[in-house]
């Protein structure tokens, strides 16, 4: 239990440092770049925070991000409007990998504040079913 717990406090601090970013206004092509970089870490440590959640507390095995979002809607820690979200979400973190693209990259950051309140709302809901049920 304790190692989730510090999974959840690295997930926290990871979105923190996106919603940074987020909250910037105009931003160069180096921080939005920094803002992407932000994004893909912060998926991660979420998504994986929320996986260890479900396997040691709500007993659903999930191998994937999306798996996981699955997981989370079964679980009734997410709606279905936030589960479609996040799940588009991960598409975008997805395509990350091609920022290569100038035009791709300008529509991902054009998401990432609604992508670091989404990835917020969904480690709180981690973090509220650790009290929850502990």
């Amino acid at each position: 239990m304790q190692r989730l717990r510090e999974r959840i406090e690295i997930a926290q601090r990871a979105v923190a440092s996106l919603t940074e970013l987020t909250g910037a206004g105009n931003l160069t092509s180096i921080e939005r770049d920094a803002a992407i970089q932000r994004f893909e870490y912060s998926v991660e440590a979420v998504w994986k925070a929320a996986r260890r959640y479900l396997r040691i507390v709500e007993g659903i095995e999930a191998g994937s991000p999306k798996n996981t979002v699955r997981g989370c809607f079964e679980a009734t820690m997410l709606n279905e409007a936030q589960a479609r979200g996040l799940l588009a979400m991960i598409d975008d973190r997805n395509l990350t990998v091609h920022t290569y693209n100038e035009a791709l990259a300008q529509m991902i950051a054009s998401r990432l504040a609604q992508h670091a309140t989404a990835l917020a709302n969904w480690i709180a809901a981690v973090n509220r079913g650790v009290i929850g049920k502990v």
